[in-house]
């Protein structure tokens, strides 16, 4: 697999004027973005910076982390705290996020988003408001095995760690779901997958494929 180097703030960038030339592939209004990875690649600081950058160019976009979107700690938690395959399978609230975010942003729909569902630290419903977003936005939800899942992306960015780097970055307190990730790669291929694959072993040289082959 041959990759590029690049600078984060080049990524950025670049990631932000794709984004912004882009129009939906189903016609919708909404512009729907991954950035997925696990935890220790950081998919929400990308994200974060990538609607900064939007922002600035006058495109509206709505920052979403997958994680107020889990299930209950009851759902989680059903077959053991450490369990990689419910990590997997259950943890995320697929039918929530369809309900709450894709939903909304078909053709047709009325742009009403809900930012985030369930505080996975209170194990309590969040009661955020709903965001109205107006046509030409785009959402950018982070988080981990993202892809695979159906969901309607118009750009998935990938965000790939190999299984040496992603054992090192990993607090001893979460290695428990390294098996997780390995069966991810395995089963959703996420670095042939997605149309945007940054490697970021080393955090300080992150080097990306910007086109899918």
């Amino acid at each position: 697999m041959r990759l590029e180097a690049i600078s984060w703030e080049r990524l950025t960038e670049a990631l932000a004027e794709r984004i912004g030339g882009s129009k939906a592939a189903d016609g919708s209004p909404w512009l729907r973005v991954a950035v997925d990875g696990a935890p220790a690649a950081e998919p929400g600081v990308l994200a974060a910076r990538v609607g900064d950058a939007l922002r600035l160019r006058g495109r509206e976009a709505l920052v979403l982390d997958a994680g107020g979107f889990l299930r209950p700690a009851s759902l989680r938690y059903e077959f053991g705290r450490e369990d990689p395959d419910a990590y997997y399978d259950t943890w995320l609230d697929t039918g929530a996020l369809w309900r709450e975010v894709f939903g909304p942003l078909e053709p047709g729909g009325d742009g009403r988003v809900l930012p985030d569902l369930w505080d996975p630290v209170t194990d309590r419903a969040t009661r955020s408001p709903y965001t109205r977003l107006p046509h030409g936005a785009v959402v950018l939800l982070h988080g981990p095995l993202l892809l695979g899942r159906w969901f309607p992306f118009d750009l998935a960015v990938h965000l790939r760690l190999s299984a040496p780097a992603r054992a090192r970055r990993t607090p001893e307190r979460d290695r428990w779901t390294l098996p997780a990730f390995a069966r991810y790669e395995e089963e959703a291929d996420p670095a042939e997958t997605a149309d945007v694959l940054v490697r970021v072993d080393d955090p300080r040289r992150p080097a990306w494929r910007p086109e899918r082959p």
